[in-house]
């Protein structure tokens, strides 16, 4: 088929890491590409996650790598337009406050919510109100969504010590002490002295 060498082309030249929709050559017919796609699979060219989505791999010594949950959501919110937030546990884990891996990925979406199968796991994007997407950092971002899934109650020294080596790491300070003021009053109580040390610690420093 004279078709089926520059789509192979534009797909063997996909960087590796990389998410792939079976929407993303619109150009072709859509029998076609599904073909075309089961056949580079077939080869183990890429890796099958579900329904329409693709990978094409990462090798390491120990194999093909496969993406993260949190790089496939990102993948289909960038390929939908809209934006989206890790909750519950899902935002608890990415931020290494739990070490509960979830069967189930929860995200909060700019868009209308939907339930997406990858194999045994599942990716459940839910409607978020806007004021979750104001925050010009994506770690207060996370942390907000982080705190609420923890609850005001449960916030022991354990998670306080693994959230002031993130906000150490954070490269933005200036704008994490903007975000600081849109968080909700308990959650500043705890977030302010650790940002604001921070801030004055980088101060400090800068003077020297």
């Amino acid at each position: 088929m004279i078709e089926s060498k520059p789509l192979r082309q534009i797909i063997e030249e996909t960087p590796p890491g990389s998410v792939i929709f079976r929407t993303d050559y619109p150009q072709y017919n859509a029998e076609f590409v599904g073909n075309v796609l089961a056949k580079l699979v077939e080869e183990n060219q890429i890796l099958k996650l579900g329904q329409g989505i693709y990978y094409k791999p990462r090798m390491s010594r120990f194999g093909a790598v496969k993406p993260s949950i949190i790089q496939i959501a990102e993948s289909i919110a960038k390929r939908d337009n809209t934006k989206i937030l890790p909750v519950g546990e899902t935002v608890l884990n990415e931020l290494g406050l739990s070490t509960q891996v979830p069967m189930s990925y929860s995200f909060i979406a700019v868009s209308s919510g939907r339930t997406i199968k990858l194999g045994n796991q599942t990716i459940v994007f839910k409607r978020g109100v806007p004021r979750n997407f104001a925050y010009q950092t994506t770690l207060m971002a996370y942390l907000v969504q982080a705190l609420k899934a923890l609850g005001k109650d449960n916030v022991g020294e354990t998670e306080l010590t693994q959230i002031r080596k993130l906000i150490r790491k954070e490269p933005e300070q200036d704008k994490l002490r903007q975000d600081l003021m849109l968080v909700p009053i308990w959650m500043r109580k705890i977030l302010s002295p650790i940002i604001i040390k921070k801030g004055n610690e980088t101060n400090t420093l800068d003077k020297q």
